[in-house]
């Protein structure tokens, strides 16, 4: 039986998830090592983004081709909102303003290639771009809430190892394997979108 488009793009890619997954701002998460600061300044900057990411499932929605596909991007349109009301009461916990967010390089590349990719309109080369975020969440929430998780920052892995948010990644996987060709176009927006999550996590413990 032949591997769904979804499952084989993740299993091609396994390569950034486990990097990703050994960065030190993700470890720093699971056991509490993470400074203060340098999540203080994630939370500042994955609000923006997020912003952005609810911008490009609108797009989705808007070349939405049934009845379907405008309940599954509404409800992914949703999960987003929730995340943000999350990031809010980080920043009320820390003092982190999410008002004038001035976007660092790492957030506008990543910002830039989504809501560029959503311009062009193809409904399957953006749900490839977008599905990694949800996907790679999901399973770094996950592997880390196997772990001995320090209380600092547990709240965050609870919210990505939730049922509730592997379900939506799901939803959006299905998605992906209805509107996506297995193309270089669909490949490539896959794998720049880990490479991009990779350099966020990176930007803010100093990285390039």
């Amino acid at each position: 039986m032949e591997m769904a488009l979804a499952h084989a793009l993740w299993q091609a890619n396994d390569d950034w998830a486990r990097r990703i997954l050994a960065h030190p701002f993700v470890r720093g998460l699971g056991d509490g090592s993470l400074p203060v600061e340098s999540f203080k300044g994630y939370v500042a900057q994955d609000a923006y983004f997020l912003e952005a990411f609810a911008r490009a499932y609108a797009s989705c929605l808007a070349h939405s081709e049934t009845r379907s596909d405008l309940y599954g991007f509404a409800e992914l349109i949703a999960g987003v909102l929730d995340e943000l009301k999350l990031h809010a009461s980080y920043a009320q916990r820390w003092k982190v303003s999410l008002h004038g967010v001035v976007p660092i390089a790492a957030t506008r590349a990543y910002v830039d290639f989504l809501l560029g990719t959503a311009r062009r309109g193809s409904l399957g080369e953006t749900v490839a771009a977008m599905t990694p975020c949800m996907r790679l969440y999901a399973f770094l929430g996950q592997t880390l809430a196997r772990t001995d998780v320090a209380p600092l920052y547990a709240e965050w892995v609870t919210t990505y190892a939730d049922p509730g948010f592997e379900s939506l990644a799901v939803r959006l996987e299905a998605l992906l394997d209805l509107h996506a060709t297995d193309c270089e176009t669909v490949r490539t927006n896959y794998r720049r979108a880990m490479e991009l999550e990779y350099r966020f996590f990176d930007a803010h413990l100093g990285g390039e």
